[in-house]
Parts: C-alpha cells; structure tokens; sequence
C-alpha cells in the first residue's frame, strides 16, 4: 500500500453525516472556535508519528458546516494525526480568508520566518499536548523555549492536559509568558462532581491567574450519560458564570477518537444556551470573547 492511500483505522468513528439544523440561533459574528481539518490525506499526508488514522475531513467540509450551522468563522487546531505539519490546517485557513484562525503544533527548531510565514497564514497560537494516549512526552524546556519565540508575535498558547496531571503541570503553566487557553475545562472527571478538588483546582487556576481561559467544550468527550450531556452542563456553567470574559466554545468537528458514539453537530450547537444562559453570556463566548482573541 502506498503512503498516500491512508485508511483509516478499523475502529473510526466518521463525523455525522446529516445533522440536525440547530434550534438556538446563533449571534451574529458567532464563532466555532475549536475544531480540525484531516487531510484530505492525498494532498495532505498524516504524520508517519500518529498514534491514530482518521477519515479524511477536509476544509471544503468544515466550511458547509460552518454555514449550515450558522457560525461566522472558525479557529482551526492542528490536529495530532499531522503531528508539526501545519500545511492542512494553514491552507484551509488561507482558503477561508479572514474568516478563519489557526493553531500551529510546532517544535524548539521553529524559526522566526517560518512563525511569520504563519502569521501571515492567520496562525495565532500553539498548542501543547500533554495526552499521553495522543502524543508522545515532550520535556517542558522545549515548550518553554517556543513560547518565548512565539512572544512578539502576540500569540497565545492552547495547553490540552486531563484533570489527573493538572496539579503536576500548575508550576510548568505559571511560567508561560502569554495568554493560555485550555482545552475542554482541562478535562474534568464528571462522576466527581463540580465541588470535589480536582475540578476546584482548576477553578483556582483560573481564578488567580487572568491569562488563563478555557474552552467550554466537548461534553460529548466528558459526559458518562451520553446525549443530550446533562452531566457536564454544571461544570460548563460554573466556569462561564465565573469567567465570562475568559471562555470560548468550539464543535470539536470531526471529533476525533470518539469511541462510545459520534454527536450531532446541530445538536451541539442547542447544548450552548444550557450553559451560557444569557444573551449577555452568549455573545461573550461565541463572539467578544474570539474576536478579542484571534481577531483583534
């Protein structure tokens, strides 16, 4: 088999072909402000250092969802299965104009004309990985060392870590230089509850450092119940009643590595005003809040 017929694992879960035309209507300007493109491998190969194969979920895909779901524009995260090959994810963003922002997964060599050549692309981030199922253990000096490359372009660093390593990683985040946004209230175990100490260290985190957000996203990740999620609403709620100037929402399209089912984007999309309950709060989270972060 040649490298450029990719096929995906036996075990993928492809996005949903036919969501449901969300019932909440978005605000004007409403940002997706987390999701991926994956390949489409052909142009695109996945990095010989994944740790899974997906489907192929290109731009011109998240672009129709983007519109059928009635967002503005979309920030793309690199996704892990192109490792530090951004080609995928900075095309779709050229492709989309000023209508999409990108988060880069990039390495210590970076140099400052490959960052610029980013930029201009419309990169405003990187993204740290600390899944040990999804990549492998990167020493913290390396990350230190492409934050402060980063700095003078006035990017901000997306950190994806699950709630058990979080108390290890505080020192290592209180170091970081810029704004930190974390993926998916960094994982909270939901069978805990939202007042047992660990999702309380988080609330902490964020409550004494102001360069720290969060991502309100993936209760299809978090919840043990299955659709419609009703056990990681509290945790979104606390976190967007506290923090409303500091969170952000995002589909997570294609979703990758769901193993239990694949959610409904629309239905995703109608998960929003359960937990940001105000009109107030909701421009915050889909506009404002994106805006002042990657469009400013």
């Amino acid at each position: 088999m040649t490298e450029d017929v990719q096929v995906m694992d036996a075990d993928w879960l492809e996005f949903h072909p036919n969501p449901k035309k969300p019932d909440f209507k978005l605000p004007m300007g409403a940002v997706d402000a987390h999701c991926h493109v994956f390949g489409p491998s052909p142009e695109f190969p996945f990095a010989p250092e994944r740790k899974y194969t997906p489907c192929n979920a290109g731009k011109d895909k998240l672009f129709a969802l983007r519109d059928y779901l009635g967002f503005s524009r979309n920030v793309i995260v690199q996704a892990t299965c192109h490792g530090k090959d951004n080609r995928a994810m900075m095309d779709a963003c050229r492709a989309a104009g000023d209508l999409a922002r990108g988060i880069a997964s990039v390495g210590a060599d970076i140099t400052r004309d490959e960052i610029a050549e980013m930029h201009a692309a419309g990169v405003r981030g990187v993204r740290f990985n600390f899944v040990k199922r999804l990549v492998d253990a990167t020493p913290k000096e390396v990350f230190l060392t492409i934050a402060d490359k980063i700095k003078e372009f006035g990017w901000h660093i997306v950190v994806y870590f699950e709630a058990q390593d979080l108390e290890e990683l505080i020192p290592f985040l209180k170091q970081l230089p810029t704004i930190i946004v974390v993926d998916h209230m960094g994982r909270p175990d939901v069978s805990k509850g939202v007042d047992h100490p660990d999702f309380q260290r988080f609330i902490t985190l964020m409550a004494e450092n102001e360069n720290i957000w969060s991502k309100v996203t993936c209760p299809e990740r978090l919840s043990l119940q299955g659709p419609p999620y009703d056990d990681v609403v509290p945790f979104c709620q606390a976190i967007v009643d506290r923090f409303p100037d500091r969170v952000l929402w995002g589909t997570d399209w294609p979703h990758p590595n769901m193993k239990s089912h694949m959610p409904d984007d629309g239905a995703l999309v109608d998960y929003i005003p359960k937990i940001a309950r105000t009109p107030e709060q909701q421009q915050k989270l889909l506009v404002d809040n994106p805006m002042r972060l990657y469009w400013a």
